[in-house]
């Protein structure tokens, strides 16, 4: 049996670099009854195995690594006197924002929270999701967990390795296990363009001279105990190996970084409306869910490729939860706003929904593209206006985009339906 029921101001799902964030955020804005519930046995998330450097480059100005990162936020969180509970796994939040979790500590805990903000992060696709024959031998591994028993373990996964994808966490494993004595053969991508940031393909690959295979794929896995070789082929247009291109690599590790899926199963037990596309919450301006009170930010409302976003999202999400508590909002259903639309090779955008009457000054969208394009206009559209129109040389999948919307430029159009972010040739 659950014990009795607490309140809780604002309640935090989560304590990574997003958690932590909005936490943080919430507190300044004038709410310090925050709970941060969070499943690990410390704060900081997935930045405490992220032992490279290149993080804070936009937050703080310097050079930082992921858990010093991470230590900025911890500290300034226990300034603040935040409370947070780990080993905490939060197993269900209702539509009514009733938070139901469980710990070894404490049992099972039901808090009532004034407003829940979403900050669980993401997940690694699986290797069942490839549909990659051969057996299920030792040796197969995510890039996450590779990284975890490098990092933090003190193990090496391997020494003869392969990598599957070409996300940043499997850019970074390739150099990491270079660095730790290994010989990384090559990295093989699917897709005929990288999954990763620039500077990674550059650092992480070009620099220790690892191969990257575009437009190739694993065909097979060998070995029945232990991997022993995988063979790679070329794919066409349809991602179809290309008979009679396979090659074996010997080894005995295969790493996969074939993409990241935010943790959404407590998001849609609340009632949360999923976008089909970043597999992340529907938000408004607020960054608010279509559940009134509940707020998404960072890797769960859609992936990032720089923490310093997720920063910058979860302290906007953090504020706007503060304030929902603050006007103690009607619980009837609200206007969504009116609708962002992304067309011409942007895959989605957040948010996808702006009310102007209720936004800050400006407001930055987030958005990526479906492949690369050179010289083309990212441009904006209020309804058949066009008032942005900006070259970008290059724009990839790895790299997310932005807009800036202005509030003044909305109000002034009266009865405007819809805002559209495409791409535009000339």
């Amino acid at each position: 049996m659950a014990k009795t029921i607490e309140r809780r101001d604002v309640v935090i799902v989560g304590g990574g670099p997003a958690g932590l964030a909005a936490a943080i955020s919430a507190h300044e804005a004038g709410q310090t009854d925050i709970l941060v519930l969070e499943r690990d046995t410390q704060l900081g998330g997935i930045l405490n195995q992220c032992i490279h450097n290149g993080f804070g480059l936009h937050t703080f100005k310097e050079e930082l690594t992921g858990p010093e990162y991470a230590a900025r936020y911890i500290e300034r969180a226990a300034e603040l006197g935040i409370e947070y509970r780990l080993g905490t796994m939060v197993i269900d939040i209702s539509p009514e924002r009733l938070v139901t979790a469980v710990s070894s500590a404490d049992g099972i805990t039901q808090v009532e929270a004034g407003a829940i903000v979403l900050a669980m992060g993401c997940r690694e696709r699986p290797r069942g999701a490839l549909a990659t024959p051969g057996y299920r031998p030792a040796g197969v591994y995510s890039a996450g967990t590779a990284q975890r028993l490098v990092n933090i373990e003190g193990q090496m996964p391997g020494r003869e390795v392969v990598i599957l994808g070409s996300g940043d966490i499997g850019l970074i494993m390739a150099r990491r296990m270079t660095l730790e004595g290994a010989h990384v053969a090559c990295v093989a991508e699917i897709m005929p363009y990288s999954g990763g940031l620039k500077r990674n393909i550059v650092q992480c690959l070009d620099d220790f001279g690892i191969p990257l295979l575009l437009s190739h794929t694993v065909t097979r896995v060998e070995g029945r105990d232990r991997v022993e070789a995988v063979w790679i082929a070329e794919v066409d247009e349809r991602m179809q190996p290309i008979a009679g291109t396979e090659v074996r690599y010997p080894c005995d590790t295969l790493m996969l970084s074939v993409g990241l899926l935010p943790e959404n199963e407590l998001s849609r037990d609340a009632g949360v409306q999923i976008s089909p596309v970043t597999r992340g919450p529907v938000v408004d301006q607020s960054l608010q869910t279509s559940v009134r009170g509940v707020f998404a930010c960072g890797n769960v409302l859609h992936v990032h490729d720089l923490v310093d976003y997720v920063s910058e999202e979860a302290a906007a999400a953090g504020a706007n939860a503060a304030r929902f508590v603050a006007q103690a909002q009607a619980e009837t259903e609200a206007d969504r706003g009116i609708p962002v639309v992304a067309e011409g090779g942007v895959r989605y955008t957040v948010p996808s929904f702006v009310s102007p009457q209720l936004m800050d000054d400006r407001l930055t969208v987030r958005f990526r593209v479906a492949n690369v394009y050179r010289d083309h206009f990212v441009s904006v559209y209020l309804d058949d206006e066009r008032i942005q129109h900006r070259k970008k040389r290059v724009m990839a999948p790895g790299e997310m985009e932005s807009v800036v919307l202005r509030r003044a430029d909305l109000l002034a159009r009266e009865g405007l339906q819809r805002i559209t972010v495409k791409l535009e040739e000339e």
